[in-house]
């Protein structure tokens, strides 16, 4: 292992020890956005070698099922995923992994790049399932790491026009580095300013990154009619208020997003070209030895830290 990201997820787990039904029994291992080394392969390995620089996708599924074998192996209901109760995360010094699910990275991607594979590939699959496209405007509620992913993958999409909601200036100013114009909604309504800064349309696609019933709710007043709205956060465990009326009166398509699939290639490649500069939304870089504290700041210290990221 040479480097592994620190999710929100982990943190949930840090603080709380369970997700919604997935409780983590102790000692557990963190831990699911990682690049490394091949230290060793298996006899029937072919496509890897000792030396090769690499990024694994974290979900082992059981290619057994009818979602993965209708292509849907991301909701396999088999899956192994890291640091996913019962199954331990990637932060240790060395991990046993598929082959197949483990993807060389060039030599000019870093294996913080490498690590961050993992987040990225949530907002290429979001802007995917969302149909963004060239000329769009995308406005995503959230500006945390996947918010953040989510705006790179939109730009990469070829959307003209992202706007930004978060109550946390710091990350709402690394939104704007990126290109998104913003609100913070602490003090400003977030549709009614989407609608001001799209002349009363509304966005054609809105990706609501953080997952709660008021969040939701933005989403669906935001959107234009017969846009889409793309649900990726998990903030909250039920979604409730919404205005059934509003969405059948403007026709609206509504999908959500779990994790993602078949886009680990697609995601490297962006990296390595130079299309997408994921390392920019790093705040903090923490070594190896000083997990305990990396996971307290990221925790105690939100306010500040936009992406923590631990190096070996």
């Amino acid at each position: 292992m040479q480097a592994v990201g620190i999710c929100g997820s982990d943190l949930h787990y840090y603080a709380k020890g369970a997700i919604g039904d997935f409780k983590a029994s102790f000692p557990f291992i963190l831990g699911h956005e990682a690049a490394g080394i091949v230290e060793k392969t298996g006899r029937n390995v072919k496509h890897l070698r000792p030396g090769d620089r690499v990024c694994m996708e974290p979900g082992i599924p059981c290619m057994k099922c009818t979602e993965c074998l209708e292509g849907h192996y991301n909701l396999c209901r088999d899956v192994r995923f890291w640091a996913t109760p019962p199954y331990d995360g990637c932060l240790s010094e060395y991990v046993v992994h598929p082959a197949a699910f483990t993807f060389r990275i060039p030599d000019n991607m870093s294996y913080t790049e490498g690590a961050l594979v993992e987040p990225l590939a949530i907002g290429l699959h979001a802007c995917d399932l969302g149909g963004v496209k060239l000329g769009d405007t995308v406005a995503i509620i959230g500006a945390g790491c996947i918010g953040l992913v989510s705006l790179l993958s939109a730009k990469a999409f070829g959307a003209t026009s992202i706007i930004v909601g978060d109550v946390i200036e710091k990350r709402l100013r690394k939104a704007e580095e990126l290109g998104a114009r913003t609100v913070n909604t602490a003090s400003e309504d977030f549709s009614e300013r989407v609608l001001q800064l799209t002349d009363g349309r509304g966005a054609d696609v809105v990706i609501d990154c953080a997952g709660f019933s008021e969040t939701m709710q933005q989403a669906t007043k935001s959107v234009k009619p017969a846009g889409t709205v793309v649900l990726v956060g998990l903030g909250g465990d039920r979604i409730s208020g919404l205005d059934g009326n509003l969405m059948t009166s403007k026709e609206l398509t509504i999908k959500s997003v779990f994790r993602y699939r078949n886009l680990y290639p697609t995601a490297i490649n962006a990296i390595a070209s130079g299309r997408i500069n994921v390392s920019t939304i790093i705040s903090h870089r923490f070594s190896f030895d000083d997990t305990p504290e990396a996971f307290r700041a990221c925790y105690q210290d939100i306010r500040n830290v936009v992406k923590g990221v631990i190096e070996y």
